[in-house]
């Protein structure tokens, strides 16, 4: 396969949808730590997987989200982290051989970081360093950062990645409904100060939906000429006779993904709520000419 940042100059490429979508509506329950699933599950991961790259992903991401010290410590777990990554990277790679990049997911710590709270920066920096580290060691061929609620927090993670390796970096802020970041940062900002940090990628997931994430997108690409990537949910979260459920089709999920590649958007995916048929959709419309 081409290194990636070259295939993704040359097409627009697909990323993979939910994990946690699929591994909940398979019968795991969310007090459950997903990403220990590699270990004591693998064959449902690794289904998951395949049934992604069928439906016509370039990108599979790891299973590894959640994989850092301070989640997996909630789950007596934090002693097997290198294990929880290696592991997550080889299913990947299992399934997704030469068809496919193997993405390593990063997600937040989950806790607050100085000064805004109590995690010092020295302490963060070491806990996505560990993870970062224990992803690229496994193989991964780039790194998502996706769903960070606080700039900083992200600016934190992307230049630990830097000086981890030199592997291409996806960075991905989720938004609310204004369109900025939960911690009050605009879009016009918050990508520049990404890009000053020297990511590959920047853009948008999880939070809201296509439409409103439509918006956001076109604020990034009228103030930088970095390559965009976009992965909303489907649909905002509704609750349905007691069950929380995500009610955007996959036809009209993937309408909007061509409106997405229309304002340069060259990395195209799901979030929470998406399937692989949500995928198999939008694989069809980024095909078909956009």
């Amino acid at each position: 396969m081409n290194p990636f940042m070259d295939e993704l100059g040359r097409r627009v490429l697909l990323c993979d949808g939910a994990m946690g979508t699929m591994l909940y509506s398979g019968g795991v329950f969310v007090n459950r730590s997903f990403e220990e699933l590699n270990l004591t599950e693998p064959d449902r991961v690794t289904s998951i997987h395949r049934a992604y790259l069928e439906a016509g992903a370039d990108v599979i991401e790891t299973n590894t989200f959640g994989a850092n010290a301070l989640k997996l410590r909630g789950f007596g777990l934090h002693d097997q982290l290198r294990r929880v990554n290696q592991a997550g990277v080889d299913l990947a790679r299992e399934v997704a051989g030469d068809r496919a990049y193997v993405a390593g997911a990063i997600g937040p710590l989950g806790v607050m970081i100085e000064p805004h709270g109590r995690t010092s920066l020295t302490d963060a920096e070491y806990y996505f360093r560990e993870h970062a580290e224990a992803l690229s060691e496994a193989g991964v061929d780039l790194f998502i950062l996706e769903t960070f609620r606080a700039v900083n927090e992200l600016q934190i993670a992307v230049r630990v990645l830097r000086a981890t390796c030199d592997l291409p970096i996806v960075a991905q802020m989720t938004i609310v409904d204004n369109g900025g970041s939960p911690d009050g940062v605009e879009p016009e900002n918050f990508v520049q100060q990404l890009v000053d940090e020297g990511v590959d990628l920047v853009g948008v997931n999880c939070g809201t939906g296509s439409a409103s994430m439509l918006e956001t997108v076109g604020r990034l690409a009228a103030v930088t000429d970095l390559p965009l990537v976009a992965q909303p949910n489907a649909g905002m979260p509704r609750e349905v006779e007691g069950r929380t459920m995500y009610l955007s089709s996959p036809v009209y999920f993937a309408s909007y993904a061509r409106r997405f590649v229309g304002l340069g958007v060259r990395l195209v995916g799901g979030c929470c709520g998406t399937t692989p048929e949500h995928i198999q959709e939008v694989k069809a419309a980024i095909s078909c000419g956009t």
